[in-house]
């Protein structure tokens, strides 16, 4: 019997060593109404990219996660979209924190209408931190693909210039926000938004560059 549980053993060992891992992101289902899926085409076309120009081997098939769940550990990075409304319960909060102290990463796209409803919940995380908006010169801008000027324009929104702010903590980019920008719609199918062959692929490599910038920066 003890020699038998040696080769089970011995076979698990080899069949784990000999499977290929892979790391996962996903998108978040959180509450308040707004339409967290209003992309679904944006992280699988973003993960399709990066495994094929960046080497990457991230699972093609996205998660869904809730910000609640204890399953949002087993992601690399979470990304929130929407247009309306998003509202984090005090447990959700805290367990948004939890991930994000803890090595997480999130990546928030304004799809139009969702800044002032984020920057609302976002305080309930981290209640001592601003986003801070990141300069042109930083490195998330400057990983693969250059981005001298900082973050494109993907969408018109308001026609305001594009920003990337950030959340850090300890000194750790854990938090990037891509507003007047629209990088998970710039994602999406060309076809679902009508966006130009140049612009799909600049928000892709911006897309990869922050894949990039989390692999590289742990």
């Amino acid at each position: 019997m003890r020699r038998f549980l040696w080769i089970m053993l011995i076979f698990l060992s080899l069949t784990l060593l000999a499977q290929k891992t892979s790391v996962r992101i996903a998108v978040m289902r959180y509450r308040g109404g707004g339409n967290w899926y209003v992309n679904p085409t944006a992280l699988p076309n973003l993960i399709k990219f990066c495994n094929q120009n960046l080497g990457t081997n991230i699972d093609p098939e996205p998660g869904t996660v809730d910000p609640g769940s204890p399953e949002i550990f087993g992601y690399a990075m979470v990304h929130i979209t929407g247009n309306g409304n998003i509202l984090f319960s005090e447990q959700e909060a805290e367990n948004l924190r939890n991930y994000l102290i803890s090595g997480g990463f999130l990546e928030i796209s304004d799809s139009y209408g969702l800044d002032k409803y984020i920057r609302r919940e976002m305080k309930k995380v981290f209640p001592d931190k601003e986003f801070v908006e990141l300069p042109p010169g930083h490195p998330i801008f400057h990983q693969k693909y250059d981005f001298p000027q900082g973050l494109p324009k993907i969408h018109r929104h308001d026609g305001k210039r594009p920003q990337g702010f950030g959340i850090f903590y300890n000194g750790r980019l854990v938090v990037f926000y891509d507003y007047e920008c629209d990088l998970g719609d710039g994602w999406c199918d060309p076809q679902v938004y009508n966006d130009s062959p140049h612009l799909h692929e600049l928000a892709l490599k911006m897309g990869a560059n922050i894949i990039s910038y989390i692999f590289t920066n742990p």
